[in-house]
């Protein structure tokens, strides 16, 4: 039998259809740079202060974006934005019009198997302190 995000796209999700297609990785919560010439976006190992890094979510996901105003909310209406996510988020995967990975949540049925597949930044990752140095932060293994 087909599953929801098999048959639904996108677009016609209920906010709870969009919630659950994240899989908890934590990949965007983490601090970015974007070279404004080449629109290059470069990941950095320092996680949003409201992400706990041990569950990899967010300590105030309702009101996030007010605690910190340039966290970016993944909605509909910014599906062709979609392309700086990694290759392994449910939203990029459905947007390019693939499948959801065996590891994700809604395949698998156990919210920890993100981590089990080391597809999240647990351990990986550590809190915000300092955004100064983000540059000396730069990692290559989150995309």
């Amino acid at each position: 039998m087909p599953t929801f995000w098999e048959t639904t796209p996108l677009t016609e999700m209920n906010a709870a259809q969009w919630e659950s297609l994240c899989d908890g990785c934590g990949k965007c919560c983490l601090h970015k740079l974007e070279d404004e010439d080449s629109g290059k976006v470069y990941v950095c190992n320092i996680a949003c202060k409201l992400m706990d890094i041990e569950t990899c979510h967010c300590l105030d996901y309702k009101n996030r974006k007010k605690r910190v105003p340039d966290c970016t909310v993944l909605t509909v209406e910014r599906i062709a934005e979609f392309h700086w996510l990694p290759e392994t988020c449910a939203y990029r995967l459905l947007a390019e019009g693939k499948s959801l990975l065996e590891w994700h949540p809604l395949v698998s049925g156990d919210a920890s198997t993100v981590h089990r597949a080391g597809i999240s930044v647990r351990g990986r990752v550590v809190a915000e302190t300092d955004t100064d140095n983000l540059h000396q932060h730069i990692t290559d293994w989150v995309l």
